[in-house]
């Protein structure tokens, strides 16, 4: 999850992923590995509506690439607004 350094403690969950279970190890809060969690099973579970003859291995690596995908446009748009903020300074 995040970088890790001696005064950060690590916390330990048990997720549900697509009818898997994983230990996570991190050092943001249980609340926030359960949310992350819970958004890439939702992902999961969407594609897999869309294409159920996947099997979980390109369900997963589809799912990393519409996730990622989410997160550039997402970026792009939170770097458009900094340079707007800064325009008008």
């Amino acid at each position: 999850m995040g970088a890790y350094t001696l005064s950060e403690q690590k916390t330990r969950t048990t997720v549900d992923i697509y009818g898997q279970q994983y230990s996570i190890v991190g050092t943001e809060s249980i609340s926030h590995i359960r949310l992350v969690a819970s958004i890439v099973d939702e992902k999961m579970r969407e594609i897999n509506t869309k294409n159920s003859n996947l099997d979980i291995s390109k369900l997963a690596v589809l799912t990393a690439v519409n996730v990622v995908h989410d997160y550039i446009k997402l970026k792009d748009e939170y770097d458009t607004l900094q340079r707007d903020l800064k325009k008008k300074d």
